[in-house]
């Protein structure tokens, strides 16, 4: 046999080892590449979001949140919890029962609630007060028609407040009382908001932060124009509170008159703050702050907010000009 055919054959030879041993390699790599894809695939597939919507405390929720089972009946139970203890329109609530001179047994959650209401009182001079209904309802920004009270009416309810309100805090510890629904079952991603009070944690369904837009203070007692937004702000593992005079106020006599009573004089505010949202880690603390700054006024408010580094505040007021003008803290992610 001539020298080269026994050397093409060797060669040959020695190519088919070498393909022996590679097609195991080749394999192995396939698999692994299938593999991974198809974890890949599931892992894409489990990232499920569900967006809920309902009715709650006299508004409306919207909650979305990363899971594969929908939670909706687990968080109205939660909400209606809540409502149990502190609606003002449920005659069978706690709060309903203490108003008509009832002893109720005070559970956990109203302790809690109760308790936080009262630290934001100290905090603020009295600024946010659970027993200011009767002079809310006075001025006809509650139960009554649009009215203006003497003096005299005044000075009796400032003395004897009886009555318990826990509206300007219930929607946002009702938020934080959801994202516990949450929280508990490992959800690490979710929106929750109720009446424009928001708690999010993690990313939204693009795997960005959450983006919450902040109202302009049109001046609209009917709330016919509320899709325009003042700016937009990325709130991630936080709460957002706002409180505004532009939306429930009424003229009389050619004055305007606003539905923020300061419960320290019993009469409504006069200043330039039109709106006081507050970004703090838990949506109560939030909700009450956000109602105490539109009682204090700008001002006022910052000093508070200096003796609180977890918290941040937006304001929308009125310039010497009558403008719109806003100062925020300046740790804020405004758009």
């Amino acid at each position: 046999m001539p020298a080269n055919s026994l050397h093409q054959k060797k060669t040959d030879k020695m190519k088919r080892k070498s393909l022996y041993w590679q097609l195991p390699l080749l394999l192995l790599l396939i698999v692994g590449t299938w593999y991974v894809a198809r974890e890949n695939r599931q892992a894409s597939a489990a990232v499920a979001f569900q967006t809920d919507h309902g009715l709650v405390f006299g508004t409306v929720y919207n909650i979305t949140y990363e899971s594969e089972q929908n939670l909706q009946a687990d968080i109205e139970q939660a909400l209606g919890k809540v409502d149990a203890e502190f609606s003002m329109f449920n005659e069978k609530s706690t709060v309903a029962a203490i108003n008509r001179g009832e002893a109720p047994q005070r559970s956990a959650m109203f302790n809690e609630v109760l308790q936080l209401a009262e630290q934001v009182n100290g905090d603020t001079d009295g600024a946010f007060d659970i027993t200011v209904a009767p002079l809310v309802n006075a001025w006809g920004f509650g139960f009554k028609h649009e009215q203006i009270p003497t003096p005299q009416q005044v000075d009796s309810l400032l003395k004897i407040r009886s009555q318990l309100d826990f509206s300007a805090i219930a929607k946002g510890y009702g938020c934080d009382i959801a994202a516990r629904v949450f929280n508990d079952r490992g959800i690490t991603n979710y929106m929750v908001e109720i009446g424009g009070e928001v708690v999010t944690r993690g990313h939204n369904p693009k795997g960005q932060q959450w983006r919450i837009g902040i109202t302009k203070p049109i001046e609209d007692s009917l709330s016919t124009n509320n899709s325009e937004l003042q700016a937009v702000m990325a709130v991630n593992d936080m709460a957002m509170a706002t409180s505004g005079n532009y939306r429930k106020f009424y003229y009389k006599d050619n004055r305007r008159y606003a539905h923020t009573i300061d419960p320290r004089t019993g009469y409504p505010v006069q200043h330039d703050l039109l709106s006081a949202t507050v970004i703090a880690p838990t949506c109560a603390v939030a909700d009450a702050y956000a109602t105490a700054f539109m009682v204090l006024g700008m001002q006022k408010a910052k000093e508070v907010l200096a003796r609180h580094p977890d918290m941040k505040a937006y304001f929308i007021y009125t310039d010497d000009k009558g403008d719109y003008a806003v100062w925020h803290s300046p740790e804020l992610n405004i758009e």
